[in-house]
């Protein structure tokens, strides 16, 4: 089995480590006649497309610039950032494989036999954030509020914002993808006719609390998905450096071994494969990686030049609140 570890302690680029496990993996298909791996081989291949050709994501990002212009005018008294990033190759990786871990075991427990090679590539065609932008507003709180806690006038205002956001960029080239999930509870603050494109998961929080509205665009003149999440400082916190993170993380280990027992190895080779290399991912000490544009100290002081683990930034946007002063005055 060939995986993305095998190709990060030789000091390689990005883009040349993409090439080379591309080229193996799609010879190795060949020889196996596996189409799971094809389907990965072309997975590599879009991710390369990504980091090799910036015009397009300069096109995007002028676009998406517009909402942030329009927001500066809207809401003064409100600081915001924009952040937009492609996904990094390791979680990326880590994703494709997981999706493969997660399906098999769903199928295997519903129908206690294994889906067809055909069944779970249909399943690979569900990547649509390896673009994706946050947007991440602040309400001073020194700023009146009058009634409203701070939390309501965030929540208030976000909502606002997610009203507005998929007619405002449908103008710039972008349409709404209808989000397909089922939710329970739906916000009254977040308009009919704009509801069946969100993931709402401040209505509807995660079991590890994280919370943020979801959204994913196909942009018309790029040709290809994005997505945008909007959130309060609060509800970012929660998800970088809070419980969230930490709690996600764990939830997600015990889950993969309990698919692991359920499935011994050598009963399908498709799930061994995806399970080993979702492993070695996890498993990984980033300060014994060797990759260009890459320092690691611990899987924790990490200094990524070049999107393998944290993901390459397409900007960065930051309003400061302002006027705070004539406003409480």
């Amino acid at each position: 089995m060939i995986s993305l570890n095998d190709y990060l302690y030789a000091g390689n680029t990005v883009m040349r480590i993409l090439y080379q496990y591309a080229h193996d993996l799609k010879e190795s298909a060949h020889q196996s006649h596996n189409s799971i791996d094809l389907a990965h081989c072309n997975f590599l291949i879009q991710m390369t497309e990504l980091l090799e050709h910036n015009d397009f994501l300069t096109s995007q990002s002028h676009r998406i610039k517009e909402l942030y212009k329009y927001m500066t005018v809207q809401y003064p008294y409100l600081a915001f950032t924009f952040k937009g990033r492609i996904k990094s190759l390791i979680r990326a990786e880590e994703k494709f494989n997981g999706y493969i871990v997660e399906y098999i075991y769903s199928y295997f427990e519903k129908n206690g036999a294994f889906p067809s090679e055909a069944d779970i590539k249909n399943q690979l065609q569900c990547f649509r954030d390896l673009i994706a932008y946050r947007i991440v507003i602040s309400l001073p709180k020194c700023h009146p509020i009058g009634e409203e806690t701070q939390t309501e006038s965030e929540h208030r205002i976000l909502y606002e914002i997610a009203n507005v956001l998929p007619e405002f960029l449908e103008e710039r080239g972008f349409t709404a993808e209808l989000c397909g999930l089922e939710q329970k509870l739906a916000s009254p603050l977040l308009r009919e006719s704009v509801r069946p494109y969100y993931r709402d998961y401040i209505t509807n929080v995660r079991p590890h609390g994280y919370q943020s509205l979801h959204i994913t665009l196909y942009d018309n003149i790029a040709r290809c998905y994005t997505e945008v999440q909007l959130r309060t400082k609060a509800m970012d916190d929660h998800a970088e450096i809070g419980e969230a993170n930490h709690f996600g993380y764990e939830q997600k280990q015990e889950s993969d071994r309990a698919r692991r027992a359920a499935i011994p190895i050598g009963t399908f080779p498709i799930f061994d494969d995806a399970y080993e290399r979702v492993r070695l991912l996890q498993e990984i000490d980033l300060s014994k990686v060797q990759v260009n544009m890459f320092t690691a100290i611990d899987n924790y002081r990490i200094n990524d030049g070049c999107g393998l683990f944290r993901g390459r930034q397409i900007l960065p946007y930051e309003h400061l609140s302002r006027f705070q002063n004539d406003l409480i005055d």
